[in-house]
């Protein structure tokens, strides 16, 4: 792509002052990996590809189910069936084919989390269980990679970013996962569509700020209660 075309492109991104084309390189020259290409995979992936991440790997080892398409806007009718991972990178590839997509079409396990990790530069977590949860931020305080996390579960969700710039991680908030088999989940019982768009782009606004050292408050999760509109902060 030529200079103008990518200035053209990005254009809207570079009048923000704070970002200009020094962000946006730094945009570009970015790999972030994306653990989970489901409810807030979805809308992480999208924004990440549209703002131009260089390099956006994607990690999942499910397929796409019916049930999936009124909340993981990345994927439609004729993706179902289809690996998450592929249909994500035929999303991707259709928005921006400059953004060089790797296929991670495997469960991050004790065997290969550090290896993946270890690649990119920041990690976003989109996981759907506590063992992955607590996986993924332990390797990412061990490699000092910065953890962007969120959760969702009906019309409530979650955000914080962990273990960036010597700020706090997961432990810090919630010492140990839960070992409830029966906690709820949305599988048992749901989550609204437009909710993980929401705080999927919340966390995607994050990795883009981490990306180009705009100013945040650390060691803080931030609460979203869609039912009364009431977002919440809580210091830990």
């Amino acid at each position: 792509m030529k200079n103008e075309d990518i200035f053209m492109r990005y254009s809207r991104q570079i009048f923000i002052e704070e970002i200009g084309l020094e962000g946006q390189r730094k945009i570009m020259n970015a790999k972030v990996l994306v653990i989970g290409a489901g409810g807030l995979g979805s809308p992480v992936i999208q924004y990440l590809a549209a703002s131009g991440i260089g390099t956006l790997g994607v990690a999942d080892f499910d397929e796409v189910e019916l049930h999936n398409l009124n909340r993981q806007i990345i994927h439609n009718e004729n993706s179902v069936g289809k690996s998450k991972v592929k249909s994500a990178e035929e999303f991707v590839k259709n928005l921006n084919h400059q953004v060089q997509f790797i296929s991670i079409e495997q469960k991050i396990d004790e065997s290969n989390a550090k290896e993946l990790i270890s690649q990119f530069d920041i990690v976003v977590d989109g996981s759907d269980n506590f063992e992955t949860r607590y996986l993924v931020n332990d390797v990412c305080v061990k490699l000092n990679k910065p953890l962007v996390y969120g959760s969702i579960l009906g019309f409530s969700g979650q955000v914080a970013i962990f273990n960036y710039n010597q700020s706090k991680n997961l432990r810090d908030i919630f010492p140990e996962p839960p070992f409830d088999e029966n906690l709820p989940d949305c599988d048992s019982l749901g989550v609204l569509g437009v909710l993980p768009g929401i705080v999927g782009s919340m966390m995607a606004n994050l990795v883009l700020k981490i990306i180009t050292d705009l100013p945040m408050r650390l060691n803080q999760l931030t609460l979203i209660d869609t039912w009364n509109w009431k977002f919440q902060t809580i210091d830990f």
